[in-house]
């Protein structure tokens, strides 16, 4: 509750206003059964048509002072509703960009998702509805007791003895609601993950025939969500019959000593009417209550969850400055070693030194850890050992770091939009300059062919671009923004050897970046002015082309391969 409160401060004047108009409102439904037992008891009686009409009118007035009271107060929670939960919802989207690369791990993105839209949706609610019934239902329930109690004192005890096992149920729905709720949140998590999952590799699924497996796999994170739902459905549906039950009975007693009473001429009969419509009031009451704790046991179930994520401090935090360190060339790597859950390390004493405007290929098997290196460069991991240098200076100390670089990674994306839209990726670059990163990254050839070329419209993640198409758009937003350092992850695996070869000719006579490639091809890497050998996250060698082909066995078998493949082709 204290991260609601905290986003409901603010607003603190407009709940103060919608507050004092629900209280009018609600007092208003509350004087019409007084109003009727009067006309009931004491005007009708007297055969005077024009006490009746004026009693009629306070009623009319009273029913009209209660519509605008509770039509003005459910606006005002309806808006201070949505625009907590758009400062909320924007602030979880925040900090999620916030977040390192290990948060982003421990969270997982599935479940970040479902904290940025289901949670944030139950807290909306759960604001909305407690304003309008937080305010209505308590007032209508003691309101409704007290003047009842006025009217017949001996029924409303009657009414009083059901309140107990009222209170009972909904103190134990409560109780038992909100981890019932964050466990079905969890299960939620699971099916977002199955379904995003196949979402992304549904091309993959299709071209294996995995479609029966996916479906049982999917089947049974729906049957685990299905079950968490089905129990704290069962928990919280059980609430209403059991209330509606306990305050019927109430009634049943209310009428049988309403009756007794009549008949003995203690009570008026109008007094009962006005008792009954009491009764009615604080039974909607009462359900209402119950209502606001099962969206209470959601909203802060669904609440600590959003917590969980703001509340995580900066893993990432800038560091204070140091005086730069001399001779450590423009980047460096110091002995860095990484892991990613802190047990066996997956790059270890990594060093290598690049000038500004030089090229370094890093090669290596299929988890060498190629990627690895790349994220702790561009610093979506800290090293565990070691330091990472930019001009001499921790890239840890260094505000805005990551604004020096051009990337393009294995898991880039191409979102909705025309192709000049993603090339430019929100940046305001002048457009000739997006058309000349495209031509370095040989992308204008097919661009320009396109029936509307640079203004094409682009389906989500691309697909209507072959591989080899979206890796170059990729490449050219990248080079777009003239970055100072540029990252290359595997960003030319698509393509065919001769436009790799020419954007490799076309980037060394383009850009003054340093230019960090991490690539499976030979071809890729053999014109960079250092290579790294990763091994098993190790470096087995380094060198140029021609020193490895000398030195490095590895190296040597990987070129061997591959350059005789490329001339067969």
């Amino acid at each position: 509750m204290r991260l609601i409160m905290q986003y409901l401060r603010p607003h603190f004047s407009k709940i103060l206003l919608g507050f004092c108009c629900k209280v009018c409102g609600t007092f208003c439904d509350l004087l019409l059964p007084l109003i009727l037992a009067h006309l009931l008891d004491d005007v009708t009686p007297l055969g005077r048509l024009r006490l009746v009409v004026l009693w009629g009118g306070a009623m009319l007035l009273c029913a009209c002072g209660g519509l605008l009271g509770n039509v003005l107060g459910n606006r005002m929670a309806a808006g201070v509703a949505r625009d907590a939960a758009q400062t909320l919802r924007h602030d979880l989207f925040a900090k999620t960009l916030r977040l390192s690369g290990a948060q982003v791990d421990r969270f997982t993105i599935p479940s970040l998702e479902s904290r940025l839209t289901s949670d944030t949706y139950h807290v909306h609610h759960m604001i909305g509805r407690m304003q309008k019934l937080g305010v209505r239902a308590p007032i209508l329930l003691l309101g409704g007791i007290v003047v009842s109690a006025t009217l017949a004192p001996a029924l409303t005890m009657v009414l009083v003895a059901a309140m107990p096992l009222v209170a009972a149920v909904v103190v134990g729905v409560t109780r038992l609601g909100v981890p019932l709720y964050t466990a079905q949140q969890r299960a939620a998590d699971g099916m977002v993950r199955v379904a995003r999952e196949n979402a992304q590799g549904v091309r993959v699924i299709k071209a294996l025939s995995r479609r029966t497996h996916e479906l049982a796999r999917f089947a049974g994170v729906n049957n685990r969500l299905a079950a968490a739902g089905y129990r704290s459905g069962a928990v919280m549906g059980a609430a209403n019959p059991l209330i509606t039950l306990f305050l019927n009975l109430g009634l049943t007693g209310v009428i049988l000593v309403g009756a007794q009473r009549v008949h003995a001429g203690v009570t008026e009969p109008g007094a009962i009417t006005a008792f009954l419509v009491y009764f009615t009031l604080i039974s909607n009451a009462m359900l209402s209550v119950a209502r606001m704790f099962i969206l209470y046991s959601k909203g802060v179930a669904s609440a600590n969850r959003i917590a969980e994520v703001l509340a995580v401090p900066d893993d990432l935090p800038l560091q204070a400055e140091n005086p730069p360190q001399p001779d450590c060339g423009y980047l460096c790597f110091e002995d860095v070693s990484f892991s990613y859950h802190q047990g066996k390390n997956h790059l270890e004493h990594i060093s290598f030194r690049l000038e500004r405007g030089q090229t370094l290929g890093v090669i290596g098997a299929t988890g060498s850890g190629k990627s690895t290196l790349l994220s702790l460069l561009m610093r979506f991991y800290d090293p565990n050992s070691g330091c990472i240098r930019l001009e001499g200076r921790d890239i840890r100390e260094i505000p805005h770091f990551r604004e020096r670089f051009g990337s393009a990674l294995q898991q880039d994306f191409l979102c909705t939009g025309s192709i000049l839209d993603n090339i430019d990726f929100g940046r305001g670059l002048p457009e000739e300059t997006l058309r000349h990163a495209a031509r370095t990254a040989q992308a204008s050839g097919f661009i320009e062919a396109l029936a509307d070329g640079y203004s094409h419209p682009l389906a989500a993640k691309g697909v209507n671009l072959s591989g080899g198409q979206r890796q170059r758009l990729l490449i050219a937003r990248a080079l777009a923004g003239t970055p100072e350092i540029l990252v290359l992850d595997d960003a030319s695996s698509a393509l065919d050897y001769r436009t790799d070869a020419a954007l490799r000719q076309a980037l060394r006579g383009q850009t003054h970046a340093a230019t960090v490639i991490a690539a499976q091809r030979i071809s890729s890497v053999m014109h960079a002015d250092r290579i790294l050998v990763l091994e098993e996250g190790r470096i087995a060698a380094q060198g140029t082309h021609t020193e490895l082909m000398a030195t490095c066995r590895i190296y040597r078998e990987i070129a061997e391969t591959q350059l005789e493949t490329a001339v067969l082709e």
